[in-house]
């Protein structure tokens, strides 16, 4: 996977994240847990496709290629 590839992966994750939070009526804290939950699998999945860490038994993401 190229770095084009994973930052238009990352806008069109930001974009639809940002279209949930503007118009979907949701309370606060579901939207705090909602935008948490995104970040922490974005994150694992880029450190996993840059070789920082390995797989996680049980959590399955699709590779980077």
């Amino acid at each position: 996977m190229t770095l084009v590839h994973i930052a238009v992966v990352l806008i069109v994750v930001g974009v639809i994240l940002w279209l949930i939070n503007t118009y979907i009526p949701m309370g606060g804290g579901m939207k705090s847990l909602l935008n948490l939950v995104v970040f922490i699998v974005v994150l694992v999945w880029l450190l996993q496709g840059f070789g920082v860490i390995g797989a996680i038994p049980g959590l399955r993401i699709p590779p980077l290629r």
